[in-house]
């Protein structure tokens, strides 16, 4: 009889974990794993997250959606290519059956910052545990065997032919709970001098149509030197030598620096407030506060970047001798590596009580001087860039009405009599060189006037002509 029992347990034993076997993996073969949604948002100029992790094999749903623009979803090789349209999300499903790294851009051909959007999708190998069995033996209960499988418990009493379900053990006092891994702090993600801007806001004096990131602080820092690195009038080689090497390239001479904040209130509105310490007959001390607004990205149907811009400067740290400017900044990529700018603006009062002769008024004959009270300028500028992070600057800014420069007075030459005085103006002219790291744009420049505010950096105020030069330098810096 005890032999007979013997051989019903060694055969019905074998023949009950080959079952449960069969049912967990036809479990885990019969389940599909669960499609997982992953969220990208794309945004001016870069997509969130940059990097996606999937697994070899896992069925992923990309949710991707346009916070303001018009923008494509590609990845190369993989024949996914999808347009998603403003304030749209489109879906895309995949399955990637290839293991390593693949990089996903912006289709959207040209325009400003698109063709630089990328991001990389990493496949890995296969993740899924393999099931496993355990088989143990009541130590108290002849023929009971415990079997544990596909998350399961279940009691075999082999001498009653019964298969019974028992619930999940509690974790006894002696028994410590498996500790679920602690989500990482947030780290904040450091900007990447590689991240792709084909401008700044500023060639070197005139403003671009470049937004201002949401709720991003910037700082603005302008240096003009005064004394010019190209030779004077009628000076000497030797001379002209001389004075540049003991001037250390007019580094030594005197200097005006200006600063200013720009501050976004969205991704379109902003603000900005700028000073220049600039002090001179007509004006001195300004400080300028206007509102700006950008309207269109160079993308989709829009041919052009457009933003608008308006402000007061005020003269005396903002207390008296008020100019105001009404300023459009229009952009346009030539090709991937070059861009146009043209920047209108009216100045409304720019000479208002014909300020800039007062410090002339004992004078009878400056009666006779007509200045104008209002100004309007037409800004010119090119951004070609050189290397990912390095560009070449050049502008012209030719204008109208009042024009700022160097009241001059007029002799007889025969009897060396005062007939009148005119007034000497040239238009602002400048270039330079541009280089990015990360949130820093420095650019060394090479301009004729030391005027950096809206409505007077369109003229030499020392009344330069083209080919003479100072040397200046722009920083800009991304507080936040």
């Amino acid at each position: 009889m005890k032999t007979r029992r013997n051989t019903f347990v060694g055969i019905t034993l074998p023949l009950v974990v080959l079952l449960l076997s069969a049912v967990s993996i036809a479990g885990l073969v019969s389940d599909p794993p669960d499609q997982r949604e992953i969220k990208v948002t794309a945004r001016r100029f870069e997509f969130s997250p940059k990097t996606i992790t999937v697994s070899r094999g896992e069925c992923v749903k990309l949710v991707v959606t346009s916070e303001d623009g018009d923008y494509g979803f590609q990845i190369k090789g993989w024949n996914i290519d999808q347009e998603i349209t403003a304030r749209q999300t489109k879906v895309i499903e995949l399955t990637p059956n290839e293991e390593g790294r693949f990089q996903f851009s912006c289709s959207v051909l040209g325009g400003d910052g698109h063709p630089e959007m990328v991001g990389e999708l990493v496949v890995t190998g296969v993740t899924a545990e393999a099931s496993v069995m355990k088989v143990t033996f009541d130590p108290t209960s002849r023929g009971i065997v415990i079997v544990e499988a596909a998350g399961e418990r279940l009691r075999i009493d082999t001498s009653n032919n019964t298969v019974e379900r028992i619930a999940e053990p509690t974790t006894t006092s002696t028994q410590k709970p498996a500790k679920e891994p602690a989500e990482p702090a947030p780290t904040k993600e450091r900007e990447s001098s590689r991240a792709y801007e084909p401008y700044d806001y500023h060639i070197v004096n005139i403003p671009t149509p470049k937004a201002v990131r949401r709720h991003s602080l910037n700082l603005h820092f302008t240096h003009r030197f005064q004394e010019t690195i190209t030779p004077f009038e009628q000076e000497q080689s030797d001379e002209h030598i001389a004075r540049i090497s003991k001037d250390l390239l007019g580094l030594d001479s005197s200097s005006v620096s200006a600063f200013g904040l720009t501050y976004g209130i969205t991704d379109r509105l902003y603000a900005n407030v700028y000073r220049s310490p600039l002090c001179e007959p007509g004006l001195c001390k300004t400080i300028e506060m206007g509102l700006g607004f950008h309207f269109l990205d160079e993308a989709g149907r829009s041919p052009i970047a457009l933003s608008a811009y308006s402000s007061v400067e005020g003269d005396y740290n903002f207390t008296e001798r008020y100019t105001y400017n009404f300023h459009a900044m229009i952009g346009r990529s030539v090709t991937r590596f070059v861009n146009v700018f043209f920047s209108p603006a009216a100045h409304i009062n720019t000479n208002g009580g014909d300020r800039f002769k007062e410090f002339l008024a004992s004078q009878p004959l400056i009666s006779k001087l007509r200045l104008g009270r209002h100004s309007g300028s037409f800004g010119f500028g090119i951004n070609a860039r050189v290397r990912p992070t390095t560009s070449l600057l050049f502008e012209y800014t030719p204008r109208v009405g009042f024009k700022l420069g160097q009241i001059t007075p007029e002799f007889d030459p025969k009897v060396g009599q005062l007939t009148g005085f005119k007034n000497e103006s040239e238009a602002e002219i400048a270039f330079g060189f541009e280089k990015r790291i990360g949130r820093h744009v420095f650019s060394l420049t090479f301009s004729n006037t030391q005027t950096t505010t809206t409505s007077r950096y369109n003229s030499s105020n020392q009344a330069l002509p083209p080919n003479k030069f100072s040397i200046g330098f722009n920083l800009f810096r991304r507080l936040l």
